[in-house]
């Protein structure tokens, strides 16, 4: 059995999967809030011992014994890692690694300690001879130790350490297949933080991790109607993005910059991402959306992306293809995409 953990600045997930004749199958799945609930969540207050205590709580509800783990999948969400696809000189692996330390350098902050890499070689570029396409995840040594020492904690033996990005193309893909043409548009969520993939069978790998999640849309409702926290989250529950009831409906691009809402300035991130993915890929043919995380079920935001994008845009359920959901009683699975991706990158891996 494989144990996928998403550890976020919010909830901690985890979903448990096992392979089976049948193909692969869902065995346990489990939330947790990390703050304190009924209180206004500030993710800025969020310490390593509430994150120890509500991993603990959650593995005590699952049933699962940490220090028994022997497959456990984690990682490191899209502030602290840098994933890319490079196109560089085909070389030796000695060469290509160091080569690749120095590219990491360019890409992740730098906080004292040295870069952590690891890279996948794509294949050779089809554009440019003597180039091949590499798939190159960074981050700090300094944040690599914190996360480990955090499963250590736990009790954890601490395993694959992926990025968000790539468990989410993982869960896509283990779902449904890339299609022939085009890419897909992945769009997870967070409570602070949303990753976007794009990714296709013949197109470049993309990700960019945009700054605006659901605590982004909680926090701003409490200030445009000047109420508390607790009592904004509790709206927007309610009534989704109807809570900004001023310019639903209204052009996104004759809007003043003053009069946009938190929702406007989330698929204004993802429009200006695609038209950048379009001219610097010449790709401009996205096959569809499909959102996740904890933020994705928020009332009436699939049907305004799909609406300002024209795009279609689906709620991601990665649990569809898995054999044992229908005995699982969860009323919103895309927020386990994340963590289903962790499990399944586990099965891969034996």
């Amino acid at each position: 059995m494989n144990l996928g953990l998403d550890i976020g600045r919010q909830f901690v997930k985890a979903v448990l999967l096992e392979k089976n004749r049948g193909g692969t199958k869902i065995v346990n799945t489990g939330i947790r809030l990390i703050p304190d609930q009924n209180k206004t969540y500030d993710p800025e207050s969020i310490t390593k011992p509430m994150w120890v205590m509500a991993i603990r709580e959650l593995m005590r509800e699952m049933s699962i014994n940490p220090k028994r783990v022997k497959s456990l999948v984690s990682s490191l969400n899209g502030t602290s890692v840098s994933v890319k696809q490079i196109t560089t000189m085909d070389m030796p692996e000695d060469e290509l690694f160091s080569s690749m330390t120095f590219e990491a350098r360019k890409h992740i902050p730098m906080d004292g300690s040295d870069a952590v890499i690891d890279f996948q070689v794509f294949g050779p570029n089809p554009k440019e001879v003597d180039k091949i396409d590499i798939g190159l995840v960074a981050c700090t040594k300094k944040v690599s130790n914190s996360h480990l020492e955090l499963l250590k904690e736990i009790g954890f033996s601490p395993g694959i350490i992926d990025a968000d990005p790539i468990a989410l193309s993982n869960a896509f893909a283990n779902l449904s297949e890339f299609p022939e043409e085009g890419a897909v548009v992945l769009l997870d969520i967070g409570s602070v933080s949303s990753s976007l993939v794009v990714w296709g069978r013949k197109d470049q790998f993309f990700t960019r991790d945009i700054p605006i999640g659901g605590y982004h849309f909680v926090s701003s409702l409490a200030e445009k109607l000047d109420i508390d926290y607790v009592s904004a989250e509790d709206k927007m529950m309610k009534d989704g993005i109807n809570s900004f009831q001023n310019n639903i409906d209204s052009d996104l691009d004759n809007i003043s910059v003053a009069e946009k809402n938190v929702f406007d300035n989330l698929v204004e991130d993802v429009r200006r991402s695609l038209r950048y993915y379009a001219k610097t890929t010449n790709q401009s043919f996205f096959t569809k959306i499909m959102i996740s995380g904890g933020g994705a079920s928020t009332q009436g935001l699939k049907e305004m992306i799909e609406q300002k994008l024209s795009l279609n845009t689906e709620l991601f359920n990665p649990f569809q293809s898995l054999a044992g959901f229908e005995n699982i009683d969860i009323s919103n699975p895309e927020q386990y995409a994340v963590s289903t991706g962790l499990a399944v990158r586990g099965l891969l891996e034996e």
